[in-house]
């Protein structure tokens, strides 16, 4: 088995976690620490990531430390899933369309982190 599992930095994780459940419909599969002194594992779909605080050595996004990559969420609806990451409070960069053979939005969540939500037009090129 072979997979990516992104770790996400946020100087807010449990408003990050909330904001993955409401937007992404995320599930939370492991959480340690108290407060926002947090790591944990989230799931959408078969999707894993991981969030934790943010620390002067991992810097969450900001205007300082603005977000250096963009997570593609894959998913297939990717226009009902971009408007409840908007309803959630995240700010869009680029409404849903179709570009290069997929259907694609881009978002900033609350934590400052980079999202394209898509699929891939045909639905046989992922």
């Amino acid at each position: 088995m072979t997979g990516i599992e992104p770790e996400l930095w946020a100087a807010r994780p449990r408003e990050a976690i909330a904001f993955y459940q409401a937007a992404f419909g995320a599930s939370e599969l492991l959480l340690v620490g108290e407060g926002d002194d947090i790591v944990a594992r989230l799931a959408v779909g078969e999707a894993r990531f991981w969030m934790s605080a943010a620390s002067p050595d991992r810097p969450a996004p900001s205007g300082d430390h603005p977000a250096t990559g963009r997570t593609l969420l894959v998913v297939d609806d990717p226009d009902a899933v971009h408007e409840a990451a908007l309803r959630a409070g995240a700010m869009s960069l680029a409404p849903v369309a179709d570009e290069h053979g997929w259907r694609l939005g881009r978002i900033v969540d609350v934590a400052g982190h980079e999202w394209e939500i898509g699929r891939p037009s045909d639905r046989s090129g992922s």
